[in-house]
């Protein structure tokens, strides 16, 4: 960067802080007998970039309860209007899952049911619902409209999330650290805790419920008494932890 300024190093530092402060944190894959299946989190900012007003994409995929990747990216155009942006986030999350879904066929994994996409957009997923092209998406390029026929072709099923159940948040902006701690929280809990799988057996109201009630943390094991536990993160100056301090107590909740 030829011209930095105080801003880019207030986010290097604001990395630097997550880093220093959250090393334990990780991926953690437990044997499941439920029914493999791919549960997707797609969600964009709109017009977050103050240099060249782009918005960025960002996506996670479950496998089985898990997760198994996730990006977050800018996008290479700038979208006119906030559903457009959400649109281009889940275009770019079905081809990462096409992808994906030959590459279980390689290994023969069957997969029972389409793909679920959850989106917080209405508007996005009417967009890809509808075959008809509006006024306002006939700019998009007709690449991006390959979404309709995987929806057509149902290799995927659409469902709306509400915005306070968008995990995804947390790869389209900078967020409060309050904010960052709990949705990393979140984000990796419906991996462990199971929260995807186990809604994967009900119908849609059953379904949004129990990701609501895994996402909220009532589960066993979840501390009751608010996030994040005490002790954590540490305070300055209290880095690294004397020997036997971390993590502290009561972190990572009990299984």
């Amino acid at each position: 960067m030829h011209a930095p300024r105080t801003s880019h190093l207030q986010a290097v530092e604001r990395i630097l802080r997550y880093l220093k402060t959250a090393p334990g944190q990780g991926l953690v894959y437990k044997i499941s007998s439920s029914t493999p299946t791919l549960v997707v989190y797609s969600d964009a900012d709109y017009a977050g970039s103050l240099d060249d007003r782009r918005s960025t994409s960002g996506f996670c995929i479950y496998f089985g309860g898990h997760l198994v990747t996730w990006r977050s990216k800018k996008q290479e155009v700038v979208a006119r209007f906030s559903a457009e942006a959400e649109y281009r986030s889940m275009t770019s999350v079905v081809s990462e899952l096409t992808w994906l879904e030959c590459l279980l066929a390689d290994l023969g994994v069957k997969l029972p049911s389409p793909a679920i996409l959850l989106c917080d957009s209405q508007a996005a997923i009417h967009i890809a619902k509808n075959p008809v092209f509006h006024e306002r998406t006939k700019h998009i390029e007709v690449d991006y409209h390959f979404i309709r026929e995987k929806v057509q072709m149902k290799k995927i099923e659409l469902k709306h999330v509400p915005g306070t159940e968008q995990v995804v948040d947390i790869l389209t902006k900078a967020l409060p650290n309050t904010d960052l701690l709990i949705l990393t929280d979140k984000i990796l809990d419906l991996g462990i805790m199971g929260g995807v799988k186990d809604g994967l057996d009900h119908q849609d109201k059953g379904f949004l419920s129990n990701m609501a009630h895994g996402l909220t943390g009532q589960h066993s094991g979840y501390p009751q008494h608010g996030y994040p536990p005490q002790g954590y993160p540490p305070a300055p100056g209290a880095y690294p932890p004397a020997p036997g301090a971390y993590p502290p107590q009561g972190y990572p909740p009990q299984g």
